[in-house]
């Protein structure tokens, strides 16, 4: 079930670009990245109203823990910037192939407090069949 999740997830990534993208085109960039985030707060604040949740932080969090919405301003901001020049496939393809190769350090290395993974050899083979496949699509 988590597999047929990670492709709905997939598939949301490609429809939240495009219409972050084009909303960008249509307002600017950091508007459109300042209308995107004020949406999704609005949206999950009325999540947590109907599911009546507490907002309850625990003290013990790291708080580097914290950054993540940093990280996703910037990252849509650079996807905004990206689609108009790239489109959505290779704009979504060169960011997969950038986040298959930081998950592979995190998870080699355990960053970030995940459970060390240790790099498998093998996967050199997948890296590669993903770099043969960008190269033709910034080629074609």
């Amino acid at each position: 079930m988590y597999k047929v999740n990670a492709v709905f997830i997939g598939l949301l990534i490609a429809i939240m670009v495009t219409v972050n993208g084009v909303l960008s085109g249509h307002v600017g960039d950091y508007l459109g990245v300042l209308i995107i985030h004020i949406v999704g707060f609005v949206s999950i604040s009325l999540i947590l109203i109907f599911r009546k949740k507490k907002f309850d932080l625990k003290k013990d969090i790291p708080i580097y823990l914290f950054s993540g919405g940093a990280v996703g301003v910037f990252l849509v901001s650079f996807n905004n910037i990206c689609f108009k020049e790239l489109g959505v496939s290779l704009t979504l393809s060169l960011g997969l192939f950038g986040q298959s190769i930081a998950s592979v350090i995190i998870d080699h290395f355990g960053f970030l407090g995940m459970e060390v993974n240790k790099f498998n050899s093998k996967k050199i083979i997948g890296f590669i069949l993903i770099l043969v496949g960008l190269i033709i699509m910034l080629v074609y």
